[in-house]
């Protein structure tokens, strides 16, 4: 704007910028004037919300009908199920928005309106008119009106929702206790990791540190084959693995009630940093303190694994152990506690 104008003619320009163009005349449309064409354009609307649904439902009976993996089901020789998926998943979004598309090109409300731009805050009353202008909207749409079209939506709409809910399947197997229980059991002997051997007292010397794992992991059947395999044994590894210290019977500091979790000097403790998960076995065999080599994290493995350093917000569990009937190194139960990064609250008692 010109700031040289008088004040007066400055006003009239910001009032009335330009002037008013005109409009052509408004064409109605047909299912303004006809109430059959009002009536099938409904339908239609209608229609193309239960084909919707349809796909929707053709993509649930997919997923469960049609097998996948080796020897599964094919089209065209690709995999039958993840055809089926893509077209019905498409299928129901592009219906949906068909639908809704003409829904409002024929049922909505079809007004030409012209407003004149004002400053971005607009006095209470254009607030009040606006709110007032979205409930007419929203009524001149004709959703409260038009049963068929709404309700056919909405069951669309409920029925869309249910795919990405089914689809957390494939994320796997609901985690149950995972959080809380590992495979160590009463009795089960510590191994060595990689060897499988198990361990006696007598083959650890004062200052040793041996990293160790259930010696369940290592178990085969009559044929040779792992009784644990696959993401099982992988899971189980990262969360059963220890380390065996031994140190001066002395110089331990047993927890509450864990005066009996140690032999001769031998402790066992998690490998897994209470941090984010790190895998530790950096000794200090004269301090007795184990170091993280992510994060510096640092425990004292004479005083009940508890954190003297870092990041790390609780002590490392400790895993109770005593001896079988042969003399070798075995779990009293499994932890106490769970296991890994403390990323919420756990209760450790």
């Amino acid at each position: 704007m010109n700031t040289n104008l008088p004040a007066e003619r400055s006003r009239e320009v910001e009032a009335d910028p330009i002037a008013n163009p005109g409009l052509p005349a408004h064409t109605w449309r047909p299912t303004d004037v006809d109430p059959h064409a009002e009536r099938r354009a409904e339908r239609q609307v209608a229609l193309l919300f239960g084909l919707s649904a349809v796909c929707t439902l053709g993509f649930l009976v997919s997923y469960f009908a049609l097998s996948i993996g080796e020897g599964g089901d094919t089209f065209l020789n690709l995999g039958a199920s993840t055809v089926a998926l893509g077209l019905f998943m498409s299928g129901a979004f592009l219906f949906m928005g068909i639908g809704v598309i003409q829904w409002a090109r024929k049922l909505m409300s079809d007004q030409e309106i012209t407003e004149e731009r004002h400053a971005a805050a607009s006095p209470q009353e254009d607030r009040d008119a606006t709110l007032e202008a979205l409930s007419a909207g929203l009524e001149e749409s004709g959703i409260g009106r038009r049963s068929l079209v709404r309700n056919s939506l909405l069951g669309a709409m409920a029925l869309i929702a249910l795919p990405p809910i089914v689809l957390l399947r494939d994320l796997g197997p609901l985690p149950g206790d995972a959080l809380t229980r590992t495979i160590w059991t009463r009795g089960m002997r510590i191994a060595r990791d990689v060897l499988g051997t198990p361990i006696r007292p007598s083959d650890m010397e004062i200052g040793d540190l041996i990293n160790a794992e259930p010696e369940a992991i290592f178990e085969v059947d009559d044929n040779g084959e792992h009784v644990i395999e696959g993401a099982e044994l992988q899971v189980a590894k990262s969360k059963s693995a220890v380390v065996v210290v031994r140190m001066e019977p002395d110089e331990i500091i047993p927890g509450p009630g864990r005066e009996n979790w140690s032999v001769a000097g031998i402790v066992a403790y998690s490998k897994i940093c209470t941090h984010v998960g790190c895998p530790i076995s950096l000794y200090e065999r004269t301090t007795h303190h184990l170091l993280c080599p992510c994060h510096q994290s640092t425990f004292d493995l004479a005083d009940a694994g508890k954190v003297i350093f870092g990041p790390a917000a609780r002590a490392l569990p400790q895993l109770p152990i005593t001896v079988d009937d042969e003399g070798y190194l075995v779990a009293r139960s499994d932890f106490t506690e769970p296991v890994g990064p403390s990323f919420w609250e756990r209760d450790s008692e």
